[in-house]
């Protein structure tokens, strides 16, 4: 377990290997499962679930940043919103989802990490990866983008699984949160793009 998992998600692990309860156990996918149903809820552009690629990288950017797995759920409610308000007021949450990315990347440029030292540029990394295809599939054609923003949801799952076996800058619970949501949002675009 690295140093950057939290107490609670250290008892998480120790008991579950106890026979913890099923909720215990499920409740990351579960919820990965509720929030994709509201985030397809509607859909008509698989463009439209871009920024969600966006958001993906964003939280683990924070949780580099700022050293503590937890800082990840914190992100990760801070971009809901802003994918929420994108999605049912029209407001594009994308900009400020890239401006939010900028603001940690120059924290992270200047602050000092508790984590692992390959964290930070690999997390960065991967916010530039993820920003970009969220970006470039925004100004595509409906199909073009609609693959893209697929192709980066299926991209950041495996990105999920690697963080969730290894166990590091993000909590487990994160990561198989997140796993989930990311196929089965890439599923819904695909199946949106194509019929």
């Amino acid at each position: 377990m690295s140093s950057t998992a939290t107490k609670d998600e250290r008892a998480a692990a120790q008991g579950a290997g106890r026979g913890g309860s099923p909720w215990r156990r499920s409740w990351p996918a579960a919820l990965g499962v509720l929030v994709a149903a509201g985030t397809v809820y509607g859909l008509g552009d698989g463009r439209d679930v871009a920024p969600v690629v966006a958001a993906s990288g964003l939280v683990y950017l924070a949780a580099a940043v700022i050293g503590r797995a937890m800082a990840a759920w914190w992100m990760f409610a801070v971009t809901f919103v802003v994918v929420g308000v994108d999605k049912f007021f029209g407001v594009e949450g994308l900009p400020w989802l890239l401006g939010m990315a900028a603001v940690l990347a120059v924290v992270g440029l200047v602050a000092r990490h508790d984590g692992p030292w390959w964290a930070f540029p690999l997390q960065t990394a991967a916010m530039v990866v993820c920003g970009s295809v969220a970006w470039i599939a925004l100004r595509s054609e409906p199909v073009v983008g609609g693959l893209l923003v697929a192709a980066g949801l299926l991209g950041h799952a495996a990105w999920d699984l690697c963080h969730h076996r290894s166990g590091r800058v993000v909590g487990r619970s994160l990561a198989e949160f997140c796993m989930v949501l990311d196929v089965l949002l890439a599923a819904a675009v695909v199946w949106v793009v194509w019929v």
